[in-house]
């Protein structure tokens, strides 16, 4: 299939729920445009074009005759241009108006689009459903250049962590999608990045939940639930997932996060994550005990020598 908008190949149409097979081609998407943008951010910075501190926007931006004229000065340039123009063809640069935006209008994403129309939306993103029913979110750079939602960690007052909800860059977007997908969610693609910034997502269509539904039982089984004397949270069930020996953490799970698809399943379609703080969890064996057994037995007891009631 092809992209109604971008004529790009496409896995995802309306209700249509991808097989395995394609559910894997999906994922490893994912996984190479995020191994494409480690390469970008390691090439820009050994030509000097960023820090560690700066914020990721203006690589995404990067267009693909960005540096032509440099390459031939040496083998850092040469590298940074192939970089540049391998993670362009893992994330298009596509005009805003390509998806029916009038974008001389001042706020183009609240004006009639008569290829789109508006289904929902929240802080993060706008949602909207073509024509043959796929759901495109429309993910809008916030202030300084920051992004989507992701959790920072501090010291707790009740518990070791705390973990706070707050501004995310592009990279985090990118793990977030990565994650609805690993985790058996709404099939979910990265389509473009707009120039204004703007990250455009496609998912598959599924019925909402009602707002305020209790989702404490109905949760992936692969999330685990954290001790809450290791962690609390700012958003609603936090749990730990491991993609490929890496520890995340996972909230924000809500009944508004999920939705119900064609084979009767709940999906979710939304999350705030980040990865688990590991290099501050050394400072606490108990924690990081409890995380390498849990990783291999998602019912293992927060010590491994008494069962939890007995503690």
């Amino acid at each position: 299939m092809q992209d109604l908008f971008t004529d790009q190949p496409t896995l995802i149409r309306g209700r249509h729920l991808p097989n395995t097979l394609e559910r894997s081609a999906l994922q490893d998407h994912h996984e190479r445009r995020l191994e494409a943008l480690a390469r970008l951010s390691t090439a820009a910075e050994k030509c000097d074009l960023r820090t560690p501190a700066d914020s990721d926007r203006d690589l995404f931006l990067l267009e693909e005759d960005e540096v032509s004229l440099l390459e031939a000065a040496g083998a850092e340039w040469a590298n940074l241009g192939n970089a540049i123009r391998n993670f362009r063809q893992q994330l298009p640069i596509i005009p805003l108006e390509d998806f029916g935006f009038d974008t001389l209008a001042e706020n183009p994403l609240e004006e009639p689009n008569s290829l789109l129309h508006r289904i929902g939306g929240g802080v993060e993103a706008w949602a909207y459903a073509s024509d043959d029913g796929s759901v495109y979110k429309f993910y809008l750079p916030r202030e300084e250049k920051r992004i989507g939602s992701v959790f920072k960690f501090s010291i707790g007052e009740e518990a070791v962590f705390y973990a706070q909800a707050g501004l995310g860059d592009y990279q985090g977007l990118l793990e977030k999608l990565l994650l609805i997908h690993a985790l058996h969610g709404t099939a979910t693609e990265v389509v473009a990045i707009t120039p204004e910034g703007i990250v455009v997502a496609k998912q598959t269509l599924g019925d909402p939940l009602p707002q305020g539904d209790d989702m404490s039982q109905l949760l992936p089984s692969e999330l685990i639930e954290i001790p809450s004397r290791f962690l609390r949270a700012n958003r609603d069930h936090p749990r730990l997932f491991f993609l490929k020996d890496c520890a995340w953490l996972i909230a924000d799970l809500h009944a508004r996060n999920f939705v119900r698809c064609e084979d009767n399943q709940l999906r979710i379609i939304d999350l705030v994550a980040a990865p688990w703080p590991n290099d501050t969890s050394r400072h606490h064996p108990i924690i990081t005990d409890w995380i390498n057994r849990v990783q291999l037995d998602p019912n293992a007891y927060v010590l491994a020598s008494s069962p939890d009631d007995e503690l």
